[in-house]
């Protein structure tokens, strides 16, 4: 049976838009996605990592770590696609057969699989990242698409080759992804406009990532190219910098002088205060 989330997802890359796609952590900020009014959200391991540990993206996460935020983040955003950072697939091609499996059957509608060796770190560190070899890359691809199933998830394959082996080298694994039926493929930490031309001209439907190696490119340059997705990562950011300045505002006895602050009632409205009274009147015992 399809996913409600899927099913939207795949109706939006139909169309011929570019998709904005922040990068979220948990459910609350992807709820925070959903009210905004983007398409769609990236639950992302860099994010996951910060939200759920304080801890920095370099495979510290595991799979279930990252299936049980998938799990209460899609149910706290019912029909709204969540894109699952798969990492490397937490293994073999066998491993990620039951990734894509389960990873579905928690409601994302989409995951993201990438060729790095293991222990993965996010592509927009210091530094080459180490790949797998490309016939291996390209088993555990054919392993995804083989686990969509039913559902139908919408697979991704990433590559983090550029940094060490070249954009012919990743423009290669692409291909590979593409051909063993791969909906989107994405080249992480290209390194200029020309890199993300050639790219996004090279294939049916690319991922372009706003992210400090690559260079920031405007919507409407992005969508001229020939990109179907862009992710931001942006909200976590904010809300560090938030964070950071409403307790420097708090130690100084001086609140007023912090950022703005949601109303409390517009705080109890998000998590669902409202629906929870609603309910619980139904279960009232009548004195």
């Amino acid at each position: 049976m399809e996913n409600d989330a899927t099913v939207k997802f795949r109706e939006l890359l139909a169309n011929d838009d570019l998709l904005l796609c922040p990068l979220v952590g948990d459910p609350l900020s992807a709820r925070l996605a959903q009210r905004s009014g983007v398409p769609i959200a990236l639950l992302g391991g860099f994010a996951v990592s910060a939200h759920r540990y304080a801890l920095p993206d370099a495979g510290l996460i595991t799979f279930t770590d990252v299936l049980d935020q998938i799990r209460n983040t899609c149910d706290a955003v019912p029909g709204f696609p969540i894109i699952a950072d798969a990492d490397t697939g937490y293994g073999n091609a066998m491993n990620v057969r039951r990734t894509v499996t389960e990873f579905a059957k928690a409601g994302a509608a989409a995951l993201l699989i990438e060729d790095q060796l293991w222990p993965k770190k996010c592509g927009h560190y210091g530094g080459p990242r180490e790949v797998i070899p490309r016939a291996e890359a390209r088993m555990k691809m054919r392993a995804a698409v083989d686990a969509r199933g039913a559902k139908d998830i919408v697979v991704i394959g990433r590559t983090d080759a550029r940094s060490g082996h070249g954009l012919d080298e990743a423009l290669a694994r692409c291909r590979d992804f593409e051909e063993e039926g791969a909906d989107m493929v994405f080249i992480e930490a290209l390194e200029s406009v020309e890199e993300m031309r050639r790219f996004a001209g090279s294939f049916k439907c690319t991922w372009a990532s706003m992210m400090p190696k690559t260079p920031v490119v405007s919507r409407a340059d992005l969508r001229a190219m020939g990109f179907k997705v862009v992710t931001y990562n942006v909200v976590l950011p904010a809300a560090v910098y938030a964070m950071q300045a409403a307790l420097k505002a708090l130690i100084a006895d001086d609140i007023p002088s912090g950022p703005p602050m949601v109303a409390f009632d517009d705080l109890t409205s998000l998590v669902g205060l409202n629906d929870y009274v609603t309910m619980e009147g139904r279960y009232r015992i009548a004195e």
